[in-house]
């Protein structure tokens, strides 16, 4: 292990902005608190993790393997604490653990919105965090579920994983695309999830709204927006903010493993870590919609 440990773990290293590199670092050795080298070629399943994730806005001391000074774990070996570890089942791969991230945005806001049996739904935006949102709310029994965007492959997509309705937007006030988003449902969402971030988008899930409704924010957008706050009050709206996801681990991997959901039609691109380079590329060029870089070696396969 020691000779290996010189130069055998090729990682993914950001120098600054838009400067990534390849590089070869020491591999990580388990430490004395039971940490695991998580992402081991040929490891065993039962040393399969990922970590649990506290409640980031609430928890200012919250330290995860995304944010500086933390390198991140785009790199053959990774070393996490096995405290906050969750084992992934037989039946779950390697990939749809890796998208336990993203589809715990949508359990997360479709939490906070409290989506039930029933309800229509409008998730304002076709990119990876809007179609979780999709893909969440209906399982947890949506009735109906409308999708918008600018882009109509977006959509495309947001059909194939199980739109009710998508609407394409092109130049229509936010009072007419809430008109639209009415007609096609036959009244008002009782949940909007607004994954844009765009002013625009915010003011047409206010207006789109059921009375007494709720509009969660997702997306994450200029600091200062303006918004029909008042029309807001006047008929009851919720606005709810979402800042990531809290303690959405557990349903994730069940909903997986229980196959209530389908998240690999999320996943457009595959990498081998050597060419990690070219896979943000293709992310940076908005042509893909889950760009999936592949660690180990001698598997990569889906």
């Amino acid at each position: 292990m020691a000779a290996a440990a010189k130069a055998d773990n090729l990682s993914l290293v950001v120098h600054g902005p838009g400067d990534l590199r390849l590089e070869n670092y020491p591999v990580p050795e388990p430490g004395p608190n039971g940490d695991r080298v998580a992402i081991e070629p040929g490891s065993p399943r039962e040393n399969d993790y990922f970590c649990k994730i506290g409640r980031y806005n609430l928890t200012p001391s919250i330290f995860f393997c995304a944010t500086p000074p933390d390198d991140g774990n785009l790199s053959r070996f990774y070393k996490h604490n096995a405290d906050f570890c969750y084992k992934l089942p037989d039946n779950v791969t390697f990939e749809e653990g890796a998208l336990i991230e993203p589809l715990s945005v949508g359990i997360y806001a479709c939490r906070r919105g409290g989506v039930s049996l029933g309800n229509k739904i409008l998730v304002c935006g076709a990119g990876p965090i809007g179609l979780v949102n999709l893909i969440v709310a209906k399982a947890m029994g949506a009735a109906q579920v409308l999708v918008t965007d600018m882009n109509a492959s977006r959509l495309s997509k947001a059909k194939e994983v199980g739109a009710d309705f998508i609407l394409q937007i092109n130049k229509e006030s936010p009072k007419e695309i809430a008109s639209k988003v009415e007609k096609l449902l036959g009244s008002k969402p009782e949940v909007t999830i607004e994954c844009t971030g765009a002013e625009s988008s915010i003011q047409t899930g206010i207006y789109a709204t059921i009375s007494g409704g709720t509009l969660v924010l997702v997306g994450m957008g200029a600091e200062m927006v303006s918004v029909p706050l008042v029309h807001a009050a006047a008929r009851e709206v919720d606005i709810k903010g979402v800042f990531r996801y809290c303690n959405t681990w557990p349903m994730a991997i069940s909903m997986l493993a229980s196959k209530t959901i389908n998240v690999k039609p999320l996943v457009t691109h595959r990498f081998p870590l050597e060419k990690a380079m070219e896979a943000f590329e293709t992310s940076k060029q908005g042509v893909g919609l889950k760009v999936m870089i592949k660690c180990d070696p001698n598997d990569q396969n889906p």
